[in-house]
């Protein structure tokens, strides 16, 4: 009987370890006659108002009074600080090293940018330009759960570089520690078919081959829109997103 659920378990080990089962990694190929998918993400209802944080501690270097953050940052009726991006894509054309690697700067207790991509597997440059501890902590967002990604103490001014790899989610929140006033978010990219939207809520795609495709629109706060598109050679779609507060 031990010798029986011995190779059952060798066998189950082996299939689940097979590259054939194993999730593949994105492949670069060359992309004849690609199409485009383009769109304008909007949101409608009422515009909530920025949260408000009191600035408790380290008033010489984070500021006095309250601090703001606008979560849901809208422009007339467009949706910023968006991207939108193509789901689950196994192969087309390579990345752009534009947005590899991330800077993470801490400045004045601010994360700065607000928003920012990277690729995933890419390299984080966290940077403490304050003369104060942080501890920044990052979670990756999956649907409305979240699970810590990193977790880095530093106690002065310096930069740390962590190598970033999300199995689930495309994007993180990021927070510290020390300042409860303190956020931001980071889109991690499994693929090179993705686009930050304008000031103006719009967005292209390019040079993506012929197929079906789930297209996704993600907002760190209020989560992900889906759509779809299907594209012939040389195809320019269209697909827009409406988000509302939850």
């Amino acid at each position: 009987m031990f010798k029986k659920l011995s190779i059952i378990a060798g066998l189950t080990l082996a299939i689940s370890a097979s590259p054939a089962i194993m999730a593949a990694k994105y492949k670069t190929v060359d992309v004849a006659n690609g199409g485009s998918i383009s769109g304008k993400v909007s949101f409608t209802g009422k515009d909530p108002s920025p949260l408000v944080f009191k600035i408790s501690k380290d008033n010489d270097v984070c500021g006095v009074g309250n601090r703001e953050i606008d979560y849901v940052r809208v422009n007339g009726d467009a949706l910023t600080e968006v991207v939108v991006y193509l789901d689950k894509v196994k192969q087309g054309k390579a990345f752009d090293d534009t947005n590899k690697d991330s800077k993470i700067l801490q400045k004045g207790c601010e994360f700065m940018p607000y928003m920012q991509i990277m690729h995933n597997e890419g390299n984080a440059e966290i940077i403490n330009d304050d003369p104060v501890l942080h501890n920044i902590h990052s979670y990756e967002i999956i649907g409305r759960a979240k699970k810590t990604v990193m977790n880095i103490s530093q106690p002065d001014k310096g930069t740390i570089n962590k190598k970033i790899k999300l199995k689930r989610g495309v994007g993180m929140k990021i927070e510290c520690d020390a300042h409860d006033f303190m956020h931001g978010f980071v889109f991690v990219a499994k693929n090179p078919y993705y686009a930050k939207v304008a000031e103006d809520g719009t967005y292209t795609i390019d040079n993506i081959p012929a197929g079906k495709y789930k297209v996704r629109a993600f907002h760190g706060t209020l989560g992900t829109q889906k759509g779809k598109a299907t594209l012939a050679g040389g195809d320019t779609q269209t697909v827009d997103f409406m988000f509302k507060k939850k």
